[in-house]
């Protein structure tokens, strides 16, 4: 992505590494290991049909919108969100969440308000909170630097995963509406409203109904109870989370060989930030598919015909008929330039 490489985001490189990074796990794996690398969550087989389902993840550099903020109690929902709908994309259910907290100088009530919102995610979640570590980093990092980390384990039956194997042509494609940007993306956030000063956290821009700060620190929604909800009920295929490489990788992760996903721009509501971000850093639509959510933080695969029990089972979650799988490949969005 153009606009994200003048942020200072080397996206090709980023793949390179993944690649690498998925020959040398195939070198230090078990028979146990059903899939490694790749999915939106590993998974081991336990015996008797049972299957862990394990994630980890970070907050990435939405850390520095908070500590300019002084606002540190979202970001540790922000990073059980990562990670907890990351495993439930499996169909697993989340289990346990542990956390790894880095920072320039412990002040312990800092470190509380972290971690408090990372037991709120948990509970969201519907996971424990079982253990972490916090870790000083002086002379390496500036006291009130601070980095999180995560990894949440869960557990399926392995008759009730989701994922391509049960994906078919024609299937309905369900969003899940985001709570805003989420997660990923804010290196380019970043550059776009604060670097140059043109806005300041506490102001609301012209477009927005509440102050930037307020708007870029929103915790990510969790979805994972009700993805589990609606996998248990049969109601689900396959769910893909929509975080970095927005709509077009996340979407193929989920998608048998032959088919693809075809979404409709408009069948849903798009919040107004990322039309601000947009104008802001100059991105095409195809940049700003490939990098954020663009209102849409989880997409289900159901079963078509299934799509009205999906949509009246939201438990306050909006939720949009976005598209359908086709034959083809990838992920194309009408609508887009």
């Amino acid at each position: 992505m153009d606009s994200y490489g003048r942020a200072g985001v080397n996206l090709e490189a980023a793949a390179t590494a993944v690649s690498f990074i998925k020959n040398l796990a195939a070198q230090a794996t078990r028979p146990e290991v059903v899939e490694g690398v790749g999915g939106f969550a590993g998974l081991f087989r336990l015996g008797d049909g049972r299957l862990l389902a394990a994630a980890t993840d970070g907050v990435g550099t939405k850390l520095e919108i908070a500590r300019l903020a002084g606002r540190l109690d979202t970001v540790g929902v922000d990073l059980v969100a990562m990670c907890a709908d990351d495993v439930v994309c499996t169909g697993a259910e989340p289990l346990f969440f542990l956390d790894y907290l880095a920072v320039g100088r412990v002040v312990p009530e800092d470190v509380a308000a972290i971690v408090d919102g990372v037991a709120e995610g948990c509970r969201r979640a519907g996971c424990a909170l079982l253990g972490g570590e916090t870790a000083e980093h002086p002379g390496v990092m500036a006291a009130d630097q601070f980095d999180l980390a995560g990894f949440c384990v869960g557990i399926v039956d392995e008759g009730a995963m989701l994922g391509p194997h049960r994906v078919t042509e024609g299937d309905v494609l369900v969003g899940l509406a985001s709570s805003g940007l989420h997660s990923n993306g804010y290196s380019l956030v970043r550059r776009a409203f604060l670097d140059d000063g043109a806005y300041v956290l506490e102001a609301q821009p012209e477009g927005l109904d509440r102050p930037l700060g307020d708007e870029l620190l929103e915790p990510t929604a969790i979805y994972a109870p009700l993805v589990l909800s609606l996998s248990r009920a049969g109601l689900v295929h396959a769910a893909a989370h929509i975080t970095g490489g927005g709509f077009h990788e996340n979407v193929p992760r989920v998608l048998p060989e032959g088919l693809g996903g075809r979404l409709e721009r408009g069948s849903w509501p798009e919040h107004p930030v990322f039309g601000l971000l947009q104008s802001a850093v100059g991105a095409s639509d195809e940049e700003m598919f490939s990098t954020f959510n663009m209102g849409i933080g989880m997409v289900l695969v159901v079963p078509a015909g299934g799509e009205d029990e999906v949509l009246s089972a939201g438990a306050g979650v909006a939720a949009y008929v976005i598209g359908r799988i086709v034959a083809g490949a990838g992920t194309t969005i009408s609508g887009t330039d």
